[in-house]
């Protein structure tokens, strides 16, 4: 099968912005690809000679936010925290997410994706694949923790992993659903807390 066009960026930037905030709103099953295509001002043929499926375009949104973050936040090598500050620099990364986010809220519309009601789960997704990414990363970073004496090592390292991915997607999802109640402040707060409680899950003694 050949390639399909590429829309001019301003357009695929309407399109997938549409997109999302469907796909964020109604879930992925539920969101009306017929509705995305006209609020959009596109016929269905046109939209069918950019994209394939309704999960192509979810798999666009993904990829394109991916893109547009790649510049804005900063993530170090996890290796480069095999350092004996190693929940400093956990913290800063965290506070440094923080910042990103207050700034551009792209970041926050990337997280939300996560959460899409019956977001399309295929292993050669772009969602898995980004996922994936993000349970290598932290993977890497704990063995960096463990290397530098500041993450405990006396349960299996893929058990460690599971508890801490399980704290981190249950507390971001809880904040998502509570992201109007929340200013900065309280956003930092329950960054710090985020963190306060995976030293605890963690740190060594």
């Amino acid at each position: 099968m050949g390639s399909k066009a590429v829309l001019p960026p301003e357009r695929r930037r309407e399109l997938l912005d549409l997109a999302m905030r469907e796909f964020v709103r109604d879930g992925f099953g539920r969101a009306s690809l017929n509705h995305i295509i006209r609020s959009c001002g596109m016929s269905k043929s046109s939209f069918y000679h950019y994209y394939e499926s309704k999960e192509a375009l979810f798999d666009a949104v993904v990829n394109g936010l991916v893109d547009e973050l790649r510049d804005a936040v900063k993530v170090p090598d996890p290796d480069s925290l095999a350092v004996p500050c190693f929940w400093d620099e956990v913290a800063r990364m965290s506070d440094d997410l923080m910042g990103a986010a207050a700034v551009d809220c792209r970041l926050i519309d990337f997280w939300r994706l996560f959460y899409v009601p019956d977001a399309p789960a295929g292993d050669d997704g772009s969602l898995a694949r980004v996922k994936r990414g993000i349970d290598d990363w932290l993977g890497r970073a704990l063995a960096a923790g463990r290397a530098a004496g500041a993450v405990r090592d006396d349960m299996p390292p893929s058990l460690q992993g599971e508890l801490t991915l399980a704290t981190l997607w249950t507390i971001n999802a809880w904040a998502l659903r509570h992201l109007k109640e929340t200013d900065i402040a309280e956003g930092q707060r329950l960054a710090h807390l985020q963190i306060d409680l995976l030293r605890g899950l963690l740190a060594s003694t």
